[in-house]
């Protein structure tokens, strides 16, 4: 099973919370803990992430069963956020296990392909030399050679284990990279519908979720509403985090 941590009260529905691409259940920690004040909250790392096991395949349908797999051991039912990757995982699981979810809020991300790829970050991670890497400081300053981005590196550099000598990565990144395309694309299989409140939360500034995706979101969540928060990105719960999660509670408490 997933690494899984557990938050908040005993009882109550939980809010299961699925990161994204090169995440973890750690990114989401500041977030977790606040809304644990009020109702049960799980963050997982997703298979290849994290703490969770290594598997030599990466697809949305076994992303979704994994998601399943904890939210039984949760009770079998629970309110869910997924962000980017952890959101196409959680709207597979949405169409294939409708009775497991109460309330969906996909953080910007559409059931579609994408054309972009991540590919130079994982090279960049790859060909990072950690042998003299005694701290996070070290690592960032080498890694700016290739990425320019000093949030998007310190983003990834969350996922460096400075515990192990030499350090690693906490991600598996030859099969996240194998499995690419398949991250990156939208599974054939998932079809049907979810007819429960659904909320497809975006980065004003973000060029995810765009008018022409809306035709294919609504074929497949029926009850689907739109927001976006203005002046965010893809990252928006790092870039906007009280101004997301006051979205994502005025939806689950409506």
């Amino acid at each position: 099973m997933l690494t899984f941590h557990r938050l908040g009260p005993d009882t109550g529905t939980p809010l299961l919370i699925v990161h994204g691409l090169f995440g973890s259940a750690r990114n989401w920690g500041v977030i977790a803990k606040r809304i644990s004040a009020t109702r049960p909250v799980v963050t997982v790392d997703m298979r290849n992430h994290g703490e969770s096991p290594r598997f030599d395949t990466n697809s949305y349908p076994e992303m979704a069963a994994d998601l399943a797999e904890v939210i039984m051991a949760q009770g079998g039912k629970a309110d869910v956020v997924g962000h980017s990757m952890g959101g196409k995982a959680a709207m597979v699981l949405a169409l294939e296990h409708a009775e497991m979810i109460n309330r969906l809020v996909v953080a910007d991300i559409a059931p579609t392909a994408y054309g972009h790829t991540q590919m130079p970050l994982i090279h960049a991670m790859q060909r990072l030399d950690l042998s003299d890497v005694k701290k996070r400081s070290d690592a960032d300053a080498l890694l700016a050679a290739e990425v320019g981005d000093a949030g998007i590196r310190a983003f990834l550099l969350q996922s460096l284990d400075l515990k192990t000598d030499p350090p690693g990565w906490r991600l598996n990144l030859d099969v996240l990279g194998k499995e690419m395309d398949l991250i990156l694309g939208w599974p054939r299989s998932a079809t049907g519908q979810f007819d429960g409140p659904t909320l497809f939360l975006s980065g004003g500034a973000s060029d995810y979720v765009l008018p022409e995706h809306r035709a294919d979101i609504k074929s497949l969540f029926p009850s689907a509403r739109f927001a976006k928060i203005p002046g965010a990105g893809h990252w928006l719960h790092a870039e906007k985090p009280r101004e997301f999660e006051a979205a994502v509670l005025a939806f689950l408490n409506a």
